[in-house]
């Protein structure tokens, strides 16, 4: 047993320092980026903001709505071939490119992701996807989904640590997946002890990820605007979203009414009620580690990426950076002890 002495950072932690700027207007901020991947050599441009691979989130309709923005989706990986064969029938080629394919690590979920990225040659991302990525099955299953898909950008995690990251990268991975228990309905770190202060854990993986020319998702932790702006400020290079897109019209999660309102259940994907959805119930050797909410309904999700964008904007104008490449360069974090005037706790 040892102990890490440095301190470890979450969003909460800190604020980005504001610095003198050029920029007469927000809209003068540039936020597609365009990256070409280590290993498959495929090349993407778009806006860096990736929806979860929840089910009450990553889904067919969510998609849609995020690509007109040039916003990734991770679907899902409990739809099935037949659906997958049917969306791809009604959709147009833009959509396709900023589609992700999420699996596990399953034989049977190999063979149903390469029938899935059989359907069309647009689906080149797939999100390999796992709440511990330091299995040594975990890596032994990356190299073969790169094996098998060359040319294909493998998104995979997840892990918190740069020498974790590393060996994913040089094991196949395109894009590295960092966070473990940040997420809204993440129980992981009270029900088994593990974790990493998100912040702290996406700067020393994008150190790590960037030295062998890869990239890294943050992925959880982020509640408000802001903290996406911290994301990409600490160096990530995709910043991935669950909560903050839950509830939406384009969401599948179930809507209950408690006392006249309307709400949707939104839940981890290692909560119980995922869990009972997919596969009978929680299993006798473990424990659910995650929990379930119920959320008031949102509208269309358009209303909060617009949000969400236009606060990323703010923060690049903040500190002078005229593209979203140039945040990293252009933060300094200072910490601090509270956030934001909670006057009328709102």
């Amino acid at each position: 047993m040892r102990i890490e002495e440095d301190l470890k950072l979450g969003f909460k932690d800190v604020l980005i320092r504001p610095k003198r700027s050029t920029l007469k207007s927000r809209s003068e901020v540039e936020l597609e980026r365009t990256f070409t991947f280590k290993h498959s050599g495929h090349s993407w441009s778009g806006t860096p903001v990736i929806a979860a691979n929840m089910d009450t989130v990553g889904t067919f309709s969510m998609a849609e709505a995020l690509a007109s923005f040039g916003l990734l989706t991770a679907v899902h990986k409990h739809y099935s071939v037949e659906q997958w064969q049917a969306f791809i029938t009604l959709s147009s080629e833009s959509v396709l490119r900023h589609v992700m394919v999420s699996t596990g690590t399953s034989e049977a979920d190999f063979t149903k992701t390469l029938k899935i990225l059989s359907l069309s040659p647009l689906l080149k991302f797939i999100c390999l996807d796992v709440a511990n990525g330091y299995s040594e099955h975990f890596v032994e299953f990356l190299q073969r989904v790169r094996e098998a898909c060359p040319d294909k950008v493998i998104c995979a995690g997840n892990v918190v640590t740069g020498e974790m990251v590393e060996e994913l990268i040089l094991s196949g991975a395109d894009i590295v997946k960092v966070g473990i228990g940040p997420g809204s309905v993440c129980t992981t770190r009270v029900k088994t002890g593990v974790g990493y202060p998100q912040l702290s854990a996406v700067i020393e993986c994008a150190d790590a990820a960037h030295g062998l020319g890869g990239q890294i998702v943050s992925d959880g932790g982020c509640a408000v605007p802001g903290d996406v702006a911290k994301a990409f400020g600490g160096g990530a290079d995709f910043v991935m979203l669950g909560g903050m897109l839950a509830a939406h019209d384009e969401c599948e999660g179930t809507v209950v009414e408690e006392n006249g309102e309307k709400l949707m259940l939104f839940y981890g994907m290692s909560s119980e009620s995922a869990m009972k959805r997919h596969v009978g119930g929680v299993a006798q050797y473990r424990a659910a580690e995650g929990k379930t909410v119920t959320l008031p309904l949102r509208g269309p999700v358009e209303n909060t990426v617009r949000d969400i964008l236009g606060g990323l904007r703010s923060a690049c104008t903040y500190v002078g950076a005229e593209r979203l490449k140039e945040l990293t360069k252009r933060t300094t974090f200072i910490r601090v002890a509270e956030q934001e005037n909670r006057l009328f706790g709102q």
